[in-house]
């Protein structure tokens, strides 16, 4: 079950769910004559999914996502809610979340701290070449290129809507970042100097081996939130209270 993509494990839980919630209300039924209301049936059906998903350690919002699924879904239906608006929501999904289902990487959005601790780690008068893999709508290398005007940034990001996001901010600012929509996995690690990443726990293991192969000697390997378990980092800075909040920096 664990080596599922979390789309297709999500799809299990949410029907292993649903057949358990139906036999309690078949059992029930027997003995006690309990007829349960449709939302009643809903809530139970949410929690077993929250704890079925628990159980197979998903990451923390997924619990809070399966359980609030159907209920969200009998809500929408009482309120009779146009079909465009469906549409909608499912087109803005697509465009912000492209790949999720693939890479298990949902759109993080890191703040101004992290962004400081990474600036505090670059070089200071020397060239470099930096570049944010999955950046999302391009906070990082936009608030570091105007600090550091003898270096190159780039970000590079598969989802479509915040790739586009990224492009209108640096046009907007004038910004000589420079945003590529592809997938952090088919580019040269040994182009940069500094390689920031900010991703899940899922893609880490793949893209440190890509870094290890890749990445030249001398050069900065920068995680924000995840290590890894094969090499422990060179440096770390505690950003706030937790691991998410926390800095992670391997010199290659």
């Amino acid at each position: 079950m664990t080596r599922l993509p979390v789309s297709l494990q999500s799809l299990v839980i949410q029907c292993m769910a649903l057949l358990l919630a139906a036999l309690l209300n078949r059992l029930l039924q027997t003995p006690f004559s309990y007829h349960p209301a449709l939302w009643q049936l809903a809530l139970v059906q949410g929690t077993i999914a929250a704890g079925l998903s628990h159980r197979w350690q998903q990451p923390v919002w997924w619990p809070p996502l399966h359980f609030g699924f159907l209920p969200a879904i009998l809500l929408a239906r009482q309120a009779s809610v146009p079909a465009w608006v469906y549409l909608t929501a499912f087109l803005l999904l697509m465009l912000f979340y492209w790949s999720t289902f693939r890479t298990r990487v949902p759109l993080y959005l890191s703040d101004r701290k992290a962004w400081q601790a990474v600036a505090s780690l670059l070089p200071g008068t020397q060239a470099f070449r930096f570049i944010d893999l999955g950046s999302g709508l391009g906070g990082v290398p936009l608030y570091l290129a105007p600090h550091f005007p003898q270096g190159c940034f780039y970000g590079t990001e598969t989802a479509p809507a915040p790739w586009f996001i990224s492009r209108v901010r640096a046009w907007l600012n004038r910004s000589r970042v420079r945003f590529m929509r592809r997938d952090y996995a088919a580019l040269d690690l040994a182009e940069f100097d500094v390689v920031f990443a900010f991703l899940s726990p899922a893609a880490m293991p793949s893209l440190w081996q890509q870094a290890h192969a890749q990445m030249r000697g001398g050069s900065l390997f920068i995680s924000l939130s995840f290590a890894n378990d094969t090499r422990p980092p060179d440096q770390v800075m505690t950003l706030a209270d937790g691991a998410r909040h926390t800095l992670y920096a391997w010199r290659m």
